[in-house]
């Protein structure tokens, strides 16, 4: 994958549009001045969670004897549901314990921004071209400062592309994943089976 189609690929399991509504509504009782300054720490913790796994991916997955076409299989499935959450979600506005203070780590960094499609990713990335880590650094920093900026407009995006709108891109996110979670999928069946 080119580092362009990589970082698509990142921004949209990071799925910065589709968690706008759960930022704006975890934010609401924090006074507004901090806001850009949460933000930005929680990107920036994402940033440091998802780097993590991609340094130390590899070391993970030969700890736990995993291969990589393993890693290929499960993260395809891993992403189809994730993908199938976009296309058909939960309310997310329905928070059983609802954020009463300002918050710290979680839930906006982990498991919001980098969540389980994110790790998987890198992971499965860093597993499949280990000599490689520098570029997808590069495409995890790009990525993250993408997002960090899409969530720093949230309130400009939300009234400008409304709640429909938000819906939408979130469909549409969710189904180009589903095809790439299928790719990643097939990819990993004809690696172990050695079709190609």
């Amino acid at each position: 994958m080119s580092i362009i189609s990589t970082t698509i690929l990142l921004v949209l399991v990071m799925n910065p549009l589709g968690n706008l509504p759960v930022f704006l509504s975890t934010l609401k009782p924090v006074d507004p001045k901090r806001h850009t300054k949460i933000i930005l720490r929680e990107t920036f913790f994402a940033y440091l969670v998802i780097m993590t796994f991609m340094l130390f991916g590899e070391f993970f997955l030969s700890s736990f004897h995993i291969s990589e076409q393993a890693v290929g299989i499960a993260g395809g499935i891993i992403m189809f549901i994730i993908a199938i959450r976009m296309i058909f979600p939960e309310d997310k506005n329905k928070l059983d314990n609802p954020q009463t203070s300002e918050p710290f780590f979680v839930p906006l960094a982990l498991p919001m921004t980098a969540g389980p499609a994110a790790l998987t990713t890198v992971m499965l990335l860093s597993s499949q071209h280990p000599d490689q880590k520098i570029i997808w650094a590069i495409v995890i920093t790009i990525a993250s400062t993408m997002v960090g900026i899409i969530l720093l407009s949230g309130r400009y995006l939300s009234k400008w592309l409304g709640e429909k709108g938000l819906i939408a891109i979130e469909r549409l996110s969710g189904m180009m994943i589903t095809a790439m979670a299928v790719e990643m999928f097939l990819s990993g069946i004809n690696a172990y089976f050695m079709l190609n």
